[in-house]
C-alpha cells in the first residue's frame, strides 16, 4: 500500500509559477514510477507527466512540454511537478499518482492521492 499526499496548489496568475509535491508513505517508494495527472471540471483526467523508478526517465503531455517538470526525490519519499509559465487551461485539479509496472504514460495508476487545486488566473 502507498498513501499519497499533494501539496502546493493555489491561485497564479497567467504566467506565473507553482511547485506541487506529492508526499509517499512507505519504505518502497522508490520502487514505483509516479505520475501527475490533472482533472478540469466537465473534463476526463488526462495524464500530464510521469517518472520511472529505475532510471529516472521522464514523460510529459504535449500541452505541458517545456513548461512543466518532473522530479522525484527518494530519500524524502516526494515527488514534484514544477509549473512554470502557466495558462488558464492549466487551471485544474491535479493528482500524483504511483504504480509499479509498466506503462507509465497511462492514466491507470494503483495508488492515487485526494488531490490538490490550481486556478490559474488570465
Amino acid at each position: 500500500q502507498v498513501q499519497l499526499v499533494e501539496s502546493g496548489g493555489g491561485f497564479v496568475q497567467a504566467g506565473g509559477s507553482l511547485r506541487l509535491s506529492c508526499a509517499a508513505s512507505g519504505r518502497t517508494f522508490s520502487m514505483y514510477a509516479m505520475g501527475w495527472f490533472r482533472q478540469a471540471p466537465g473534463k476526463e483526467r488526462e495524464f500530464v507527466a510521469a517518472i520511472t523508478c529505475s532510471t529516472g526517465n521522464t514523460y510529459y503531455a504535449e500541452s505541458v512540454k517545456g513548461r512543466f517538470t518532473i522530479s522525484r526525490d527518494n530519500a524524502k519519499n516526494t515527488v514534484y511537478l514544477q509549473m512554470n509559465t502557466l495558462k488558464p487551461e492549466d487551471m485544474a485539479v491535479y493528482y500524483c499518482a504511483a504504480k509499479n509496472t509498466r506503462p507509465v504514460v497511462t492514466t491507470k495508476y494503483d495508488y492515487w492521492g485526494q488531490g490538490t487545486q490550481v486556478t490559474v488566473s488570465s
